[in-house]
């Protein structure tokens, strides 16, 4: 047996390495919610979870008042009973952001025990497809940048072997958007991924629009054009242009995910490990993505995400945001413009305890 016999949490906030702008907010700091699991046979395992300034405090409540007392005592090895106790707790607030947050916490730190037992890494046990996974970064994107700054920082992004850089769109013209996708487009040249991410600050019209002046740059994918819960007009948008239409950062459900890969409104699945509620969804949604033979890139949390998407069939991209280096001793080991996944037993993130502590807010 390994019963889960002690259950924690407590919040960490990070602030952020870099001045971060899209359509819609800035990136304040990162709420960080932790949860460690200790069980009957000697190990203890930690998860996590954040917010980008806001709620993190009411994440942290909802674990230690309701679901980490779910846990005691119960088997850690039965990770998917564990996670539908959890979830079954909280019915009345599911689906729902704050639930998924809280959920993802408890669930990676189950997922960081099964591995640890197993002796294997993450991306091994997850399903094991591949060591390592192409890169694209997001830092030299942000939309407050001039044109100058977005060119820049693609030509430095080439210049690492990185195959793609993700620019942010939304300006108040969609003709000053497309000149500045033009020009990091003639910087770079013509065998760099671009991508485009609006952080659903669009209507339909105004997305349909928008990338019909984009067409002309050879864009991977059009993220988050609309609201996520905008699925008809996403699906509108996907009939309406050559350029994939990714989602997902912004969903909190296996089934909206099956609503919108069943409407051909989604040719990128982003889904985020702590938005979907843990590793058990994440998975479940990769699988449900790889039926409908979509690819997966998820959003943010590079830490995290390049074990899973090393794990699966149609991971194509991790997102170069780093944004934990400050809580730990080892940084993401980055090969010819390839994410490596951690090789060590459990999550592989090499955690500095001292600098969590002194980040505890909570």
């Amino acid at each position: 047996m390994a019963r889960i016999v002690k259950a924690d949490a407590y919040l960490v906030d990070i602030e952020v390495e870099t001045v971060r702008t899209d359509a819609m907010q800035s990136f304040l700091k990162q709420e960080t919610i932790f949860v460690e699991l200790a069980t009957s046979d000697g190990l203890t395992g930690t998860g996590y979870s954040y917010t980008i300034g806001t709620g993190g405090r009411a994440v942290l409540s909802m674990l230690r008042e309701h679901l980490l007392p779910v846990l005691l005592g119960r088997d850690a090895r039965d990770v998917e009973a564990a996670w539908r106790a959890l979830y079954d707790s909280t019915r009345a607030t599911s689906v729902g952001v704050l639930t998924a947050l809280a959920l993802a916490a408890a669930d990676l730190a189950l997922w960081d025990l099964r591995c640890l037992r197993a002796g294997e890494p993450l991306w091994r046990l997850a399903g094991g497809y591949r060591e390592s996974v192409p890169l694209y970064d997001t830092e030299g994107g942000w939309l407050h940048l001039d044109q100058d700054e977005l060119v820049a920082g693609a030509l430095e992004s080439r210049a690492k072997g990185w195959p793609g850089v993700k620019l942010k769109v939304g300006k108040p013209s969609g003709t000053e958007d497309a000149e500045r996708i033009r020009a990091v487009r003639g910087a770079v040249g013509a065998g760099m991924d671009i991508m485009v991410d609006a952080n659903q600050s669009m209507t339909a019209p105004e997305a349909i629009r928008r990338a019909a002046l984009l067409e002309p740059y050879d864009l991977s994918w059009f993220e988050e054009p609309l609201p996520a819960e905008d699925v008809a007009g996403h699906e509108r948008l996907a009939a309406a242009t050559r350029i994939p239409i990714a989602v997902g950062e912004s969903m909190y459900s296996l089934g909206h995910f099956r609503e919108y890969l069943q409407r051909g409104a989604a040719g990128i699945v982003q889904v985020d490990v702590s938005r979907i509620g843990g590793i058990t969804p994440w998975l479940k949604v990769a699988h449900l993505a790889e039926a409908f033979n979509v690819v997966v890139c998820p959003h943010f949390l590079m830490e995290i995400h390049v074990s899973l998407v090393a794990a699966i069939p149609n991971g194509r991209y991790v997102e170069h945001i780093p944004q934990l280096r400050a809580i730990t001793t080892e940084q993401l080991r980055i090969v010819d413009g390839h994410a490596v996944a951690p090789d060590r037993p459990g999550l592989g993130i090499a955690w500095d305890r001292d600098q969590v502590d002194n980040r505890r807010v909570g």
